[in-house]
């Protein structure tokens, strides 16, 4: 430094950070020998907050604004170095801006598949990939647990641990939320505020604020997406005897097509193999298929069960009923009817005397007579 500079740092000295980048969280300003003369001129931007540290503890701290420093606007500083009565010497001390803007973009994902177990599938190997936002909360934190003395600390400084953080909170969330495998591409909103959730807590302690966590993908192994299509394929397709028909179909007509203009007996051979091939195969899918009517004979209705004739009796000058046959006897034995008793049945026109009904009239006909004496 030449003897004009010295003397230029004497009467002028302005202490700012114009950020030129996009990925710098904390930079240190520069100065021969960490001198500041008191009353310089501090300017701290929208965005930025400026630490002075003082033999390696955290003085004072200062937002967004233009300062003339001095023991009054400097507390901590000022007491740190017992300063009782003003004085305008120059002082030392280490000043870092602190960038509090918004970083995004952040890349996280698996480098290696992570195993969950699905409720359907059973145990699955999964990927996840997606990015996230964050911002500095608490510069005085960031600073004591993780940059500490740094001149320049980048975000490629701490993307590392956070992504594992992401990875490793982010796919315990997947699997505690019992989200299905199959469900899981139309939740991609849900599972993202479910690991932003878990993973918050972690960004707190290191100062830091998680503003955005996204989930871009869930994928699943190679083979694994493969049988998922089959089992799609076979759910669309339905009748598999149609489909294989349809498959052989196809087979003839490229049989056809690759046949035209070559040998023409070739393309008929072609065509006969291909519609012997569709039959064969739509009688396979014939055979497996069951018809009810010729596996099992037509059930045969039972037997028509007869009528049991209901008799209503006259009794006390009302009818009463209907009474079956049994009833009729045990009635009869009891004295409660007697042949001259009225009796009506379904098919009768009118009511009549029990004697001349067939039936009724046998009751009394086998009844013993009455014991002499």
């Amino acid at each position: 430094m030449g003897i004009f500079d010295r003397l230029m740092k004497q009467f002028i000295d302005v202490i700012e950070w114009v950020d030129a980048s996009n990925n710098t969280i904390i930079w240190k300003f520069p100065r021969q020998d960490n001198e500041i003369k008191m009353g310089a001129k501090l300017t701290v931007r929208e965005s930025q907050v400026a630490v002075f540290m003082n033999e390696g503890k955290i003085a004072d701290v200062f937002g967004p604004g233009l300062y003339t420093l001095n023991t009054q606007n400097m507390p901590i500083l000022t007491d740190l170095k017992s300063w009782k009565y003003g004085f305008n010497s120059p002082f030392k001390a280490d000043v870092y801006f602190v960038s509090t803007r918004m970083f995004l973009n952040q890349k996280w994902g698996t480098q290696n598949p992570v195993i969950i177990r699905d409720a359907e599938f059973g145990p699955v190997r999964l990927r996840a990939y997606g990015s996230f936002n964050f911002s500095i909360n608490d510069p005085k934190l960031f600073i004591t647990q993780i940059s500490a003395t740094n001149p320049d600390f980048l975000t490629e400084d701490i993307n590392g641990q956070l992504r594992n953080i992401a990875v490793s909170r982010g796919m315990d969330s997947i699997a505690q939320s019992k989200i299905s495998l199959l469900d899981l591409s139309s939740n991609y909103d849900e599972i993202s505020k479910l690991i932003t959730d878990k993973i918050q807590p972690d960004f707190a302690e290191m100062g830091l604020n998680l503003t955005k966590f996204l989930v871009e993908n869930i994928s699943l192994p190679p083979e694994v997406e493969q049988a998922l299509d089959k089992r799609s394929e076979m759910g669309i397709v339905g009748n598999l005897g149609a489909y294989a028909q349809f498959q052989a179909a196809n087979a003839i007509e490229k049989s056809a097509g690759n046949s035209i203009g070559g040998n023409l007996g070739a393309a008929g051979m072609g065509l006969g193999v291909g519609a012997a091939m569709m039959g064969q195969v739509g009688n396979i899918f014939q055979n497996n298929q069951v018809t009810p009517a010729a596996s099992a004979p037509p059930p045969v209705a039972p037997p028509p069960v007869p009528e049991t004739p209901q008799y209503f009796v006259v009794m006390n000058g009302k009818s009463e009923g209907p009474y079956s046959m049994e009833q009729l006897s045990g009635m009869a034995s009891g004295q409660s009817i007697t042949a001259a008793t009225l009796v009506w049945k379904k098919g009768m026109a009118a009511w009549a005397a029990a004697s001349t009904l067939t039936e009724v009239a046998d009751i009394f006909n086998n009844m013993p007579p009455a014991i002499p004496g």
